[in-house]
Order: structure tokens, then C-alpha cells, then sequence
């Protein structure tokens, strides 16, 4: 084990790497309920959802933890699957084979331009101020996510068609609710143990979470501890070969090109996300330090850990697709993990064998409400706030396009929006003040495509 993950040299041990392994899988086994329940709206069967959304995470993690040997986890991306579902099948028209065809060629696309280096040029042209930004943005990303899972905000109004006089400003929730008792005292018993110096905080911080949970009827003891549902996975598996599906996907002229733009948009997002996750958490640990950093710039072939996480994410896909999931991509709650101390493969192997024991036990891990992971999530963003620091906030043109990375980011929801904002206007900041040639050509191409995806989508073809 220490030959193959190096513990040592990444200054870790086998204890700190299964406390960091566990403490993600329960920042993110959401997924194993939530994305079937968004999936099936298509017609897709729950349960074979349900058992490819594991089988598909468990093997994007355990690429990731072997090939790359890093403390990422891959799963369905959230907002990937609702695209999946309510813009490319109920928006758009297609069956959801035929979107899961997609998927796949989304897929394929990832490990093209991953192992033609199109990834890593992407990674190198990013200027540092934007890395800071990004690396900053992800953890306030994160921390949003923790506060509303918490149910610690209310909202008024209405996310569509809104102008200055709608009401959608979130307030800070009455407290009423039994769910959000069950994060704030959790987030306090985290923080608590944080201050103290306890190891394993965060953890021991989401099972006394869930032990409250349990004692105010937020979360409920399982009937039963065991149930099996690994044949439903038949039901979606490969189910994109044949008509419907790959066969049918572009013999209507009429949506050809609804299709490439979709498949675009899927790769576009997916690209943006894993990309700012590895910069947004990799730096601040040391996971891609200097050193590697110099070797994904200098060497061919796949030889520094950013190169192999990245095809590692790229291969995930592709296999997702396979099974009967929407697109898979390196999950953000990682940071979770990784802010415990988690620095190799051990951790996202950890993670992998979790996920693998929900197939037999779902019920048992289903015990663990939101509201107990939600105060990791809000310590995380916490933590990687010292992004922050890195940045020249009093200098205009460095303060401008960092600034709307965080703005976009945390509000929107979405990681590549924020990265298309900061992009953008890094652009225009460097045109107005005579500086065109200080931007890198793929900082040009790549606010490009991200203006074309939203013209695209003003217009109404996604």
C-alpha cells in the first residue's frame, strides 16, 4: 500500500486517508438517490438507475484513485443530469436513449481532446489571478450548496422571467424547521472539534449530526438493512445501442443540429467543471504542486498526476454512458476529503468501496439526511476562502474578472458559468487596456465557444 500510493511522500497515512475517503462518500452519496429520482422522470427505470449510478461511480473513482492516484471521486454531475432530462428529453424532444447516446459521444470527445492535450493547454492558459478566483469561487460554491441542503435560507419569487421588482432575494430561514437544527448544531460540533484540533472533525461531525437526526425524526432507522437491486441495471444497461438511441440520433434532419449542440454544451460543461475543480482544490493541498505542474506544461505522454486525473475524468463518462447514467465528472464535494488530509488513491479508494456496499445496503446509508453533510460542505468553502488572499483586489483589471468568477459562480449555481464570466471579462479588460497579447489564444477560443453556448441558448435551440 505505501509503495502503490506513496503515503509517505505525501505526508499521509492509511488512517487519515479512510477518515478522508469516508467523510466524501457521505458529502456526496446524495447522488445515488437524487440522480434517479431526476433521470426516471425520462421513463428510465428507477432502480436500474439507481444501480448504474454506483456502478458507474465506482468505477470512475477507482480510475481516478489508480491510474491517477488522487483523493478525487467521480459521479453524475448535479445540473448535468436535470439537463439531461428536462432540456435534452422534455425541451428538446429526444428519447432518453438517444440522450444517452450523447452522453457517450460526449464522452469519447473528453478523451479525444484529453489525450490530444487540448485539456491540458486549457489548464496552462489559465492565468494565475483566475486560478486563485476560481480555487475561491468553488469553495463558496460548496458552501452554498451546504446552506441550502442545511435549509438554512427561504425564497421568494420565482427563478423565471425575473426583472428588478421580483422578489428573489434568499433570507436566512426562521429556524423552525427540525432539518436546519440538525445542521447548525452540526456545523457548531464541527467547528468546535476543528478549534480543539480533532482529527476526523468533519466526520465525527456528520455522525453526531445524524444521531440527532435520527432522535428528532429528521432522518428515520430503516425498516430493513439489506435489499438487492443489482439485476435492474439491465434495464438501462447499453440501452443506447439500437433504435431508438445511437441508431436513430441523427436521422431526423430536423434535430441533427439541436443534437451537436447539446453534445457540445454536455462536453463544454463537463471540460469547464473538472477543470476547475483540480485547480480550484489541487493547488491549495499540494496535490498538483509545482513540480507536477511543470510536467503537465513540459512532458508528453501522460506522466504528471493532472494529465492521468484528467484522463481518468474523460474515460469516466464515456463508461457512465454505458451503464445508463447522464455525464459523470469529478465531484466538487471532494474537497471535503481533502480538507481531512485525504492526498492519494487510498481516499477515493475508501470512497469507492462505500459506494460499492450501497448496493446491498442503500437503505442503511439512506439514513444519512442532507442536513448532516451540509455543515462539511459550509466548513469546506470556509477553508478554501484562502484563495482570496492570493489575489491583487486593489489592482481594477485583476479585481474585475476575479470578482464576477466568484459573483456568477456562487449565484448562478453553476462552476462554468462563472468560469465563462471571469474568461469574458478577462478578455475585455485586456482589449480595452492594449494588453490583447498578454491572453492566452485558448483564453480567446474558449470564451468564444462559451458566448456561442449562450447566444445558442438565448435563442431557444437548447
Amino acid at each position: 500500500m505505501e509503495k502503490f500510493f506513496k503515503l509517505r511522500k505525501h505526508k499521509t497515512n492509511v488512517k487519515t486517508e479512510v477518515i478522508a475517503g469516508v467523510t466524501t462518500f457521505f458529502t456526496m452519496v446524495y447522488i445515488i438517490f437524487v440522480n434517479p429520482a431526476i433521470l426516471s422522470d425520462t421513463g428510465m427505470s428507477w432502480d436500474g438507475v439507481f444501480v448504474a449510478t454506483i456502478i458507474a461511480t465506482v468505477i470512475g473513482t477507482l480510475i481516478m484513485a489508480l491510474v491517477a492516484n488522487v483523493p478525487y471521486a467521480v459521479a453524475p454531475g448535479m445540473g448535468l443530469n436535470a439537463f439531461f432530462t428536462y432540456t435534452v428529453c422534455f425541451g428538446l424532444g429526444f428519447h432518453w436513449r438517444e440522450a444517452m447516446a450523447m452522453v457517450f459521444i460526449c464522452g469519447l470527445i473528453n478523451v479525444l481532446i484529453t489525450v490530444t492535450k487540448i485539456r491540458k493547454v486549457i489548464v496552462k492558459a489559465i492565468p494565475k489571478s483566475l486560478q486563485l478566483a476560481i480555487g475561491g469561487s468553488i469553495g463558496l460554491f460548496i458552501a452554498y450548496i451546504g446552506i441550502k441542503n442545511a435549509g438554512f435560507l427561504s425564497y421568494a419569487g420565482t427563478a423565471e422571467g425575473v426583472t428588478a421588482g421580483d422578489v428573489i432575494i434568499p433570507a436566512l430561514a426562521h429556524f423552525d424547521n427540525p432539518g436546519a437544527i440538525v445542521a447548525l448544531l452540526g456545523l457548531v460540533i464541527i467547528i468546535i472539534l476543528m478549534l480543539l484540533k480533532v482529527k476526523g472533525a468533519m466526520l465525527i461531525g456528520i455522525i453526531c449530526a445524524t444521531i440527532i437526526a435520527l432522535m428528532n425524526g429528521v432522518a428515520e432507522w430503516p425498516e430493513t438493512l439489506f435489499e438487492w437491486k443489482v439485476g435492474a441495471v439491465t434495464d438501462v444497461w447499453f440501452a443506447f445501442f439500437g433504435n431508438p438511441g445511437i441508431g436513430s440520433l441523427f436521422s431526423d434532419a430536423s434535430k441533427v443540429f439541436s443534437a451537436v449542440v447539446v453534445i457540445f454544451a454536455f462536453s463544454l460543461t463537463d471540460t469547464f467543471d473538472t477543470v476547475g475543480t483540480f485547480i480550484g482544490t489541487g493547488r491549495k493541498s499540494g496535490i498538483f504542486d509545482d513540480k507536477d505542474e511543470k510536467a503537465l506544461a513540459e512532458s508528453s505522454g501522460f506522466k504528471s498526476k493532472m494529465d492521468k486525473a484528467l484522463f481518468a475524468d474523460a474515460t469516466a463518462t464515456s463508461i457512465g454512458a454505458l451503464f445508463g447514467t447522464s455525464n459523470t465528472t469529478t465531484y466538487i464535494e471532494s474537497a471535503a476529503g481533502i480538507n481531512v488530509g485525504g492526498r492519494t488513491g487510498l481516499t477515493s479508494i475508501v470512497t469507492a468501496v462505500l459506494f460499492i456496499l450501497c448496493l446491498p445496503f442503500m437503505t442503511l446509508f439512506g439514513v444519512v439526511p442532507a442536513q448532516a453533510t451540509a455543515p462539511a460542505l459550509i466548513v469546506v468553502g470556509i477553508l478554501m476562502s484562502e484563495s482570496f488572499v492570493g489575489i491583487k483586489w486593489g489592482e481594477i483589471e485583476e479585481a474585475i474578472p476575479a470578482f464576477l468568477t466568484v459573483l456568477i459562480m456562487a449565484f448562478a449555481y453553476n462552476i462554468s458559468y462563472g468560469i465563462a464570466a471571469g474568461f469574458t471579462f478577462f478578455c475585455i479588460v485586456k482589449i480595452v487596456k492594449g494588453k490583447a497579447k498578454e491572453v492566452h489564444p485558448v483564453i480567446y477560443g474558449s470564451t468564444a465557444l462559451f458566448l456561442v453556448n449562450f447566444i445558442v441558448m438565448a435563442l431557444g435551440v437548447i
